[in-house]
């Protein structure tokens, strides 16, 4: 095996991160699926140009599609090839997996978030997370624990 496969399948090269979405909800469960993409998608999104932040997934007909996600257009590309930026993605999981979702989604009123969507092989991956929206004093207390956390941090460092 030559060095640059190698090197090819380790790790992972994350590309965006939704932050906000761990502050808005409270994550139960996470699962990592593909994406279905375009191919001046796929080139943008080498350059990092992706924001998850409103994005979210829904389940219909046993299928999973990622909405509001925006990926901007490629720009050495033509208007004509180009992409929609928030053109609606299917995502791509087992199909045991989704009626497990759905199952939950329905019944538990839960919601499916993107997290932070990444390189892994070559190939580009998207974590969702089944996730329970917080209420306000929910995000009051994450605040004062992150501020807390922080201040003795400041502390143990001084000592």
């Amino acid at each position: 095996m030559s060095e640059k496969s190698e090197k090819k399948s380790e790790g992972y090269k994350i590309i965006s991160d939704n932050r906000q979405a761990r502050f808005l909800y409270e994550i139960l469960e996470t699962y990592q699926v593909g994406i279905e993409l375009k191919g001046t998608e796929v080139k943008s999104i080498r350059e990092g140009k992706v924001n998850l932040r409103d994005g979210y997934a829904l389940v219909r007909n046993g299928e999973i599609w990622l909405i509001n996600a925006h990926i901007s257009p490629w720009g050495k590309a033509s208007d004509y090839f180009n992409h929609d930026p928030r053109r609606t993605r299917k995502l791509l999981m087992h199909k045991q997996e989704i009626r497990k979702l759905l199952g939950k989604v329905e019944q538990q009123g839960l919601t499916l978030v993107p997290l932070k969507m990444y390189f892994k092989s070559g190939w580009v991956k998207l974590d969702i997370a089944l996730g329970k929206g917080k209420k306000l004093h929910d995000k009051r207390d994450s605040i004062k624990e992150r501020d807390d956390k922080r201040s003795i941090e400041r502390a143990m460092k001084q000592f």
